[in-house]
């Protein structure tokens, strides 16, 4: 049995998908196994795994072809491939309706002046974020992605820029601690 996902992508990003000379494409078949169905006109993509692909494959190419189309760079977008990344996608539409006044503060909220709050939120967490459209994608391993995730909710609820570095700052000390624990294990 064959799976086959298909899914959406805004069409200015199907460039980016395919990439220069179908490089970016072949690049996502050979590493997931998978092909890739792409219908420029309507923006739709077709997923489906090769003989010696599986469903993980699949899912895992879908999500690395929805990073893209995210506006992630296909390099980071390829990062997924690890077991240990996941995708995150914050959709503003779920939480301000079609208020396009309210999605784009929220987005320059999430931005900061200069990029400055994305960089901190990024560095902060080892994430990679990408905000594009109506939403906030995004990428690393779970305890970060669950940190920037936090942190993406009290911007969107309104918190002080300066409460959620503190809160970023904290989470950074006890990850740092939690993990300087776990190198010190006392025998019993």
């Amino acid at each position: 049995m064959q799976n086959r996902f298909s899914l959406m992508v805004p069409r200015e990003r199907i460039g980016v998908i395919i990439g220069e000379d179908g490089k970016v494409k072949e690049k996502i078949e050979r590493i997931f196994k998978v092909n890739l169905n792409i219908d420029s006109e309507s923006g739709t993509i077709e997923i489906t795994q090769t003989q010696d692909g599986d469903l993980t494959n699949v899912l895992k190419a879908r999500d690395a072809v929805t990073a893209i189309a995210r506006g992630f760079s296909p390099e980071n977008a390829l990062k997924l491939k690890s077991d240990d990344i996941i995708l995150d996608i914050i959709d503003l539409r779920e939480i301000f309706g079609k208020s396009d006044s309210d999605i784009t503060r929220v987005k320059g909220r999430i931005i900061g002046r200069d990029g400055k709050m994305r960089r901190a939120l990024e560095e902060l967490t080892g994430t990679d974020i990408s905000i594009y459209g109506h939403t906030v994608a995004i990428t690393g391993d779970y305890e970060a992605v669950s940190t920037a995730r936090e942190a993406i909710s009290m911007l969107i609820e309104g918190k002080q820029h300066s409460t959620v570095y503190k809160f970023l700052r904290r989470r950074r000390r006890e990850e740092k601690k939690k993990r300087m624990t776990e190198l010190w294990v006392y025998p019993e």
